[in-house]
């Protein structure tokens, strides 16, 4: 793609994008460079690349074109999303204050509670879907807020705009985790925030086939730190991966909106189902965040949350399913379900889950390309056991 991308479509820039075809062969992929190093001209002079943990042409690719597409400065690829909430971590110190969502994934709680508070960092834990909880929360010391909007897995609706300008009048950084929203539907930093973070296991690549973490930058200031922190701590996405991830982004416009078609007729028929107990999902007319959530994003995305009312009505219910996928993870063409307590949330303690409504009884269901109708057919056939 040659020229200014800026006033390209969505689509147009997921597949262009930090892509222009290979100045060697021509190649309209962009190749997987599996190098470790690269060969100088002379003593001090080199082609704009030095050692693989420092750049790859592949991985620049994908951070190019995802910066595109989440409209910041610079993007930024790790070996995982938990590397990549690593890194967002590193902008603040021993002293410093952070407030979080109250329910997060697992992993991010468990990250910030049993390693980071061991470096004298403290975390205040509220529900951001009220904006005054936020405020409530601040102190002098506060240098960052992370949000997930929507929560996993109550699917909680946080206000970025908000939170940003609550932030920044504190002199402190709004980080989002827009892994369930992907910059199709959903891009935090035209809202205000300052780093809008995906693990790229899930949307982004979208097959389940490879493992990966984004962070994308408003400002030059974060995006130099974050290219240091890479070149230091040296958790950085692998060509291959950034490759298979590059290569799911470019159909991720088509893909996301027939998740989120599907995902809606999935809740609308499990809103109806007299063995659900309660159902949440953003795009349901009484979900307390729907208004907040069409002014906010063009979407409600593929994830819904429902409740069994038991651990053994949802083992029941997950042992029978023969077409959808129980397994960890989200966001594949596949369609995945978990039970959290057990699963992506078991870090968190049981009383804490109990807090927030994670049941023993609640299942998640990320919705994927399948045929819907057979979809809500294995779901009724599993339900029936319960």
């Amino acid at each position: 793609m040659k020229g200014d991308s800026k006033n390209l479509g969505f689509s147009t820039r997921a597949v262009h994008a930090g892509q222009p075809p290979d100045p060697t062969t021509g190649s309209v992929s962009v190749p997987i460079y599996q190098t470790s190093t690269y060969a100088m001209d002379e003593l001090g002079k080199h082609k704009g690349f030095e050692y693989a943990r420092v750049q790859n042409p592949t991985r620049s690719a994908l951070e190019a074109n995802v910066a595109s597409l989440e409209g910041g400065v610079s993007g930024h690829a790790f070996s995982s999303g938990m590397a990549a909430i690593s890194a967002i971590l590193t902008l603040v110190k021993a002293g410093d204050h952070v407030i979080a969502s109250h329910n997060v994934y697992g992993g991010t709680y468990r990250f910030f509670t049993q390693i980071l508070e061991r470096y004298n960092l403290s975390f205040s834990w509220v529900d951001t879907t009220d904006v005054a909880n936020i405020e409530a929360a601040m102190t002098d010391s506060t240098r960052l807020v992370f949000l997930e909007t929507p929560t996993n897995p109550m699917m909680g609706v946080s206000d970025i705009a908000a939170a940003a300008e609550l932030a920044h009048a504190h002199d402190a950084l709004l980080a989002v985790d827009n892994t369930f929203m992907s910059p199709y539907f959903q891009r935090p930093l035209a809202l205000g925030a300052d780093i809008v973070m995906h693990s790229a296991t899930k949307f982004l690549n979208g097959h389940s086939d490879a493992l990966g973490g984004l962070l994308v930058t408003a400002r030059e200031k974060e995006a130099e730190w974050f290219a240091f922190v890479q070149k230091s701590a040296g958790a950085v996405l692998g060509p291959f991966d950034s490759f298979l991830i590059l290569r799911g982004i470019k159909t991720l416009a088509v893909r996301m909106e027939r998740h989120e078609a599907s995902g809606r007729k999935v809740a609308e028929f499990l809103n109806a189902h007299d063995k659900v107990v309660r159902v949440l999902y953003p795009g349901l007319p009484d979900h307390p965040g729907r208004e907040l959530q069409q002014r906010q994003a063009t979407g409600f995305g593929a994830l819904i949350s429902f409740d069994l009312g038991s651990h053994a009505g949802a083992k029941t219910f997950l042992d029978r399913l023969r077409v959808l996928t129980l397994a960890e993870s989200l966001g594949g063409v596949e369609t995945l379900i978990s039970q959290p307590a057990t699963m992506t949330h078991a870090s968190v303690p049981a009383d804490r889950r109990a807090e927030l409504g994670i049941t023993d009884g609640l299942v998640r269901v990320s919705v994927g390309l399948e045929d819907v109708d057979d979809l809500i057919a294995d779901l009724t056939q599993a339900l029936d056991a319960v």
